[in-house]
């Protein structure tokens, strides 16, 4: 091993933990990273990456994990599984620390602020007790409790709470905005948001930070209402305004717009030292979409 490379262990190779594998891959770290596809693994390895092939929820496939510096635990729910999300998030999590070698280093859990509940639209940080509604963040909230009460873990664990993601290839609404297809809204009710780099980033700062909190909210700290935000993103597509029509209340988006909260980075910010490169949804889309008319 060269002098100041690192080992990294990533499972969840998607749109976060891609990014961090090539960050990492980038300045010089070896890094293993987790897929259960052979097809996936072989791209994996063209990419400079050392391609594990195993299943979270499979515990017989996790042997033999490699110590390392950093794990990073980013792991999506594919609905096209067919299993359960708890068995992914929570289940799955337990069987990955079970066999990681207890000579690991620091582990970064990606969270969500889904473990929430409704805050009538006031500020939520840290402090704010949980109470997730919806089947992620409630997982999420048990694989975060998970890793409090591991005492393998306990101490060299950092949850990472993160807003909305968006960024390249992922703008919710664009495709029905610029076909001019009815958006499902609840009415009012803050989004909060964080460009897909600056989750990277957040990342990157969390590895290399000599004593980390455990737990950050990580957004990009402007909260902006629905209906300007899809509006934002016609004027970015140079397409007429948003239409909406009313929301299924068992839907997704009302489940979502019920829990009415402002996220905090403070903490993330000045401890942890977050600088978004994107402040706002109007930087972070001007930058992908290209600047409003």
């Amino acid at each position: 091993m060269s002098t100041g490379q690192s080992r990294r262990l990533i499972f969840g190779c998607g749109y976060v933990g891609l990014r961090a594998a090539n960050r990492w891959h980038a300045q010089g770290d070896e890094v293993f990273a987790v897929t259960r596809s052979a097809d996936r693994a072989a791209l994996l390895a063209e990419g400079g990456l050392r391609p594990i092939i195993a299943d979270v929820t499979d515990e017989n496939s996790l042997v033999d994990l490699p110590s390392v510096d950093t794990v990073l635990f980013a792991v999506g729910y594919d609905r096209s599984a067919g299993k359960p999300i708890e068995d992914v998030y929570v289940a799955g999590l337990a069987k990955v620390l079970d066999h990681l070698p207890t000579s690991c280093g620091r582990l970064i859990y990606v969270s969500s602020t889904g473990v929430y509940g409704d805050a009538g639209g006031q500020v939520v940080d840290e402090q704010t007790p949980c109470d997730p509604q919806r089947s992620g963040g409630k997982a999420c909230w048990a694989a975060e409790e998970l890793l409090r009460a591991d005492p393998r873990w306990q101490q060299k664990h950092v949850s990472l709470r993160l807003a909305g993601i968006y960024g390249p290839g992922r703008i919710p609404r664009a495709k029905e905005i610029a076909a001019q297809i009815p958006i499902p809204t609840p009415g009012e009710g803050a989004l909060n948001l964080i460009h897909v780099d600056d989750a990277v980033e957040t990342v990157m700062l969390t590895a290399s930070h000599p004593s980390p909190k455990s737990l950050y909210v990580i957004s990009d700290g402007h909260p902006v209402e629905r209906t300007e935000y899809y509006a934002q993103i016609a004027r970015s597509l140079n397409a007429p305004p948003p239409v909406y029509e009313a929301a299924d209340p068992a839907s997704p988006a009302a489940l979502r717009a019920a829990s009415n909260r402002r996220m905090s980075n403070r903490l993330a910010v000045e401890h942890l030292g977050l600088r978004p490169h994107y402040p706002d949804y109007r930087a972070g889309l001007a930058a992908i979409l290209g600047s409003a008319s």
